[in-house]
């Protein structure tokens, strides 16, 4: 039996690899650059060259493959837009999996997305759900509400280098999950029935505002936040302007997604039916504040060695060495 997992090199595909590897299944990763995804290799997985975008590659990556878990998902800094990668390559890799016989299909789907039909990722998802589901493959949909792993680049960072923290409209509170536990119901849904053709939220213990996640990071970093909030109404100038250019449809689409985390309505979802059913044990589950607590721990340790390391080679420099001082004395 073979899991292929698509986007292993992402935040959460990465974190799906080393579990699945970790409990025993033989893992294959689609990827498109096998020297960026050598460490995938290292830790004993098979890299295959394919592309959501282009379908060909596609049925050479699912041959033998009985499991396909898709943590894909465009970019950013990605040249395609997030109708051809989300959209028409999730469309492709569904098709092809079911030609290929794959036996599970996992696919990683946005809360709430049946309720944001003018936000292009949440209607893409909604409507990927329905083709999944409508494809004849056994599948399970896992419904997220945002990564505690990104919370370190939009709160954490900022703050410690003293960088405007970006806030916009009412902050909608977000349970948020870190990754290795999102990827413990993945794999888990791999192995129990109960999850087949059923669709779950697999969200964190309790939705955060952003007022209380910069709260948190202020008391562990010591520092203070400059808050700068950005209101929705100029987003949504630059959103309708980016969508005269072709270049801006892309940035036009992410800038969308603001509109959910600016509603003010939270991102959650009650969770203690789905850890029955996965027979996971929700105690275990990491925490917004000791997933922070970690982070700044080893953070501000880090930058108590720099800066002790800065001091005593600093002392080093203004000693004066033995050679110094005697030459100073013979010049007299």
């Amino acid at each position: 039996m073979t899991l292929l997992i698509v986007g292993a090199t992402g935040t959460l595909g990465r974190q799906l690899a080393r579990r699945a590897i970790d409990e025993g299944y033989k893992v294959r990763c689609l990827v498109r650059s096998t020297k960026k995804a050598s460490f995938l290799k290292e830790w004993g997985a098979e890299l295959v060259r394919g592309d959501l975008c282009t379908p060909q590659t596609l049925e050479a990556a699912l041959a033998g493959v009985t499991e396909v878990i898709d943590a894909s998902t465009s970019r950013p800094t990605d040249s395609l837009t997030i109708k051809q990668v989300d959209w028409e390559g999730k469309v492709a890799l569904i098709q092809a999996a079911k030609v290929a016989g794959v036996e599970r299909f996992i696919f990683f789907s946005i809360l709430d997305a049946d309720k944001y039909p003018n936000v292009p990722l949440m209607e893409i998802k909604r409507c990927t759900e329905l083709f999944l589901a409508e494809s004849g493959l056994n599948y399970t949909i896992l419904r997220l509400a945002g990564f505690m792993q990104g919370l370190i680049g939009q709160y954490g960072i900022p703050i410690l280098e003293n960088q405007p923290v970006w806030v916009t409209g009412s902050s909608s509170p977000v349970a948020y999950m870190d990754t290795q536990d999102i990827a413990k119901f993945a794999i888990c849904a791999l192995s129990v029935p109960e999850t087949q053709n059923q669709a779950f939220p697999v969200v964190g213990t309790r939705a955060w505002s952003a007022e209380e996640i910069i709260n948190i990071c202020e008391r562990l970093s010591g520092k203070d936040a400059r808050v700068t909030r950005m209101p929705i109404g100029l987003l949504r100038s630059v959103q309708g302007l980016l969508r005269f250019f072709q270049w801006g449809w892309n940035v036009a689409d992410r800038l969308a997604f603001t509109e959910v985390l600016a509603s003010g309505i939270a991102l959650n979802a009650p969770m203690d039916e789905v850890y029955t059913v996965f027979g996971l044990d929700k105690q275990q589950t990491a925490t917004v504040e000791t997933y922070l607590q970690d982070y700044f721990s080893r953070i501000m340790k880090k930058l108590k060695e720099l800066d002790y390391e800065k001091t005593k080679n600093k002392k080093q420099k203004d000693t004066k060495t033995p050679f110094k001082q005697s030459s100073k004395v013979n010049s007299q």
